[in-house]
């Protein structure tokens, strides 16, 4: 831990409630819908602040019982909100989740447009923030740039900002289907992966998004982002396969023990808070990225989208793996 700097990264993104059906029943059927608080960047913000980091979390919330709601539970973990911009009419986005269970496919149901993130201005940014040694990090993600113009100009300003005064910036890709094309979201995607610090994106969006044949290796699709960030430190998520990551002059690759998936939702945020945590300690790229694995095996027995983990338990899974590869 840096003492120079207030926050080791401030994130943002918005955050929304899931209303899941129960017992993996239709939505179409459910007689009750069970409610967790989720959001890609605040989940990783909860996995850091639980790893004992000092992370802010910035947005926009309505001034209501669900706002409320949502600032309560972050904040519950350690996660700082109080620059937290509220909203005195606008809504807060909700998505719909029916859990599938082979051959039916897991289903989501969106309903965020106009929400209160959706409309977070530029100029609500607390800039007084974004000055030198008021984080070592911004964590920033593409569902982002997905929810609204608006919200693309604000994230685009959080990164002038942050750059300007020295910060490190960390993207993650996140594509996510339901919000934008492939097309829309390497366009908009494009420029923050060739210029973060740190790019996390899943092997299959890689492929996706750029195009890519369908018969490269994973080590190839690595190689071809690789040469998009001029050899700049880019992790790429293999599922249950575990994960692989490269710079210019390296490749690693960290292998995943398959788990049943009891909270496979958060499971990627956990991995980039896992990865995040060892990189602000200057561990190598393999060190990191073992750990990241680790950290997102342990969500995997989570039920709900936060990842509730503590140092101890995610260094236990190391060990565990590490013990298991050596017989």
């Amino acid at each position: 831990m840096n003492p120079q700097t207030t926050y080791d990264i401030v994130t943002i993104g918005e955050t929304m409630l899931r209303l899941t059906a129960d017992r993996m029943a239709r939505l179409e059927d459910a007689s009750t819908l069970q409610v967790h608080v989720g959001g890609s960047e605040s989940n990783t913000a909860v996995g850091l602040a639980r790893l004992d980091r000092r992370v802010t979390w910035l947005s926009r919330l309505p001034a209501n019982a669900l706002g409320f709601m949502i600032e309560r539970t972050l904040r519950g973990h350690a996660v700082d909100t109080s620059h937290v911009v509220w909203a005195p009419s606008d809504r807060l986005g909700i998505h719909y989740f029916e859990e599938g269970s082979p051959p039916r496919p897991s289903q989501v149901i969106y309903d965020r447009t106009d929400s209160a993130f959706a409309k977070f201005q530029a100029h609500e940014l607390p800039e007084a923030i974004f000055q030198p040694g008021g984080a070592r990090w911004l964590h920033v993600t593409g569902i982002s740039l997905a929810v609204s113009p608006t919200a693309r100009g604000l994230i685009a300003r959080a990164i002038q900002l942050a750059t300007a005064v020295g910060w490190k910036i960390s993207f993650d890709v996140n594509y996510r289907g339901l919000l934008w094309t492939t097309e829309e979201a390497r366009a908009a995607c494009e420029p923050y992966v060739a210029a973060a610090d740190l790019v996390f994106l899943p092997a299959r969006d890689a492929r996706a998004l750029w195009n890519l044949p369908a018969d490269l290796s994973n080590e190839q699709v690595l190689t071809r982002m690789l040469a998009i960030r001029d050899g700049q430190p880019t992790i790429l998520t293999l599922g249950p396969q575990g994960a692989i990551a490269g710079t210019g002059e390296r490749i690693c690759y960290a292998p995943c023990t398959p788990v049943p998936p009891i909270g496979r939702l958060g499971g990627g945020d956990a991995f980039t808070a896992g990865f995040l945590d060892a990189w602000l300690d200057n561990r190598g790229l393999e060190d990191a990225l073992r750990w990241a694995v680790a950290t997102a095996r342990l969500k995997y027995s989570i039920p709900g989208d936060l990842p509730l983990i503590t140092r101890r338990e995610v260094q236990a899974v190391c060990d565990t793996v590490d013990a298991t590869l050596r017989r």
